[in-house]
């Protein structure tokens, strides 16, 4: 049988997602041996084209306010979400499909060094320019990056991550299901702890 693959559904701009990172990656690092864990872009927002309205820069920020208080990770708040910024998370899930998609060993850094940037460096991820500066920084040939981020077949995989996520049945980010076999276990859904992440995956493998 196949050994089981964790199933990790999340955005790089989805703030809880953020506020997940040293979670996922205990996770990752502490079952290594013993599971395949695999990231799916979900979509938060993607494809968005109008500008935040002053209402929803306040809500946003005070998800990110909440995040920071729950979990302790690094938010740039000083000028954050300027005015005319549009909130789409399509670029950046983009981004990390090509990355993955050049080097899949690079999917998860391409993921975290996009988070990072967004919340803590205050960059708009949105912009293929800052995407590229970011694949290089995990030594991607910029160039060769962007002429793939720029592809039919860079938007269809990135499309394809969207529509797994939602025949999955999730529907908020981040999530963890638990495959086994063919049979898909929910593991948690929203930011958890890693005690009692750790809890649902050791009762998930030894049932």
């Amino acid at each position: 049988m196949n050994p089981p693959l964790l199933w990790y559904f999340a955005d790089p701009m989805c703030s809880w997602c953020w506020g997940f990172s040293p979670v996922i990656e205990c996770v990752r690092d502490e079952y290594r041996e013993r599971m395949k864990i695999a990231l799916v872009l979900g979509g938060l927002r993607p494809g968005t084209s109008a500008p935040m309205t002053a209402a929803e820069r306040e809500e946003i920020l005070h998800h990110w306010h909440q995040v920071h208080e729950r979990t302790g990770q690094a938010f740039r708040f000083e000028n954050a979400l300027p005015e005319g910024f549009i909130y789409d998370t399509e670029p950046a899930s983009r981004a990390v499909v090509t990355a993955g998609t050049l080097d899949p060993a690079l999917i998860f850094a391409m993921f975290k060094a996009i988070q990072t940037a967004f919340y803590a460096g205050g960059r708009d991820v949105t912009r293929p320019g800052v995407l590229a500066e970011l694949a290089a920084g995990l030594g991607m040939d910029a160039q060769a990056f962007l002429r793939l981020f720029d592809s039919d077949d860079a938007r269809a995989r990135t499309r394809a991550n969207f529509r797994q996520a939602r025949q999955a049945g999730v529907r908020g980010f981040p999530a963890l299901i638990l495959q086994q076999g063919t049979q898909l276990h929910p593991i948690g859904n929203g930011w958890q702890p890693l005690d009692a992440v750790r809890a649902a995956i050791e009762a998930r493998l030894a049932a």
